[in-house]
Order: structure tokens, then C-alpha cells, then sequence
């Protein structure tokens, strides 16, 4: 019972992946229109759009990183 349980709790701990992808890919979106709109804007527009990505990942990364001490810790 409690390995399913823990198993759960990871689960539940990797689905920060989702957001993280689904935030790269509006910022893509949103900065792919932004260049579209204004292309002498295009390096601003980059370096913030890098910014928030990495951002974004790293919110993906630490949900990764609970699950596994989830899985070690309790497992």
C-alpha cells in the first residue's frame, strides 16, 4: 500500500513537466508575434523570452527533483 502511495506522490510531483512546457510554449508563441509585429525588436524580445524559458524549466527541473527524492527518501 505504501509503495503505491509513494509512487502516486511522484507522479503527482512530475506533473510540474507539464506546466513548464505548456509556459515555453505560449512564450514561444507570444514572442514568435512579438518579432512578427516589431523585428528591430527582435534581440529585446529574445533575451526576455530566454529568460522566462529558462525560468520555466527550472520550475520542471525541481518538480523532477522531488519526485526522485520522493522515490529514494520513502522508497
Amino acid at each position: 500500500m505504501a509503495t503505491g502511495l509513494i509512487a502516486i506522490g511522484a507522479g503527482i510531483a512530475v506533473l510540474t513537466g507539464f506546466g513548464g512546457g505548456i509556459g515555453i510554449g505560449i512564450a514561444t508563441s507570444k514572442a514568435s508575434e512579438a518579432v512578427a509585429r516589431q523585428p528591430e525588436a527582435r534581440g529585446a524580445i529574445n533575451g526576455t523570452l530566454i529568460l522566462g524559458c529558462a525560468l520555466a524549466e527550472a520550475t520542471a527541473i525541481y518538480g523532477l527533483v522531488v519526485a526522485l527524492l520522493i522515490i529514494i527518501m520513502l522508497g
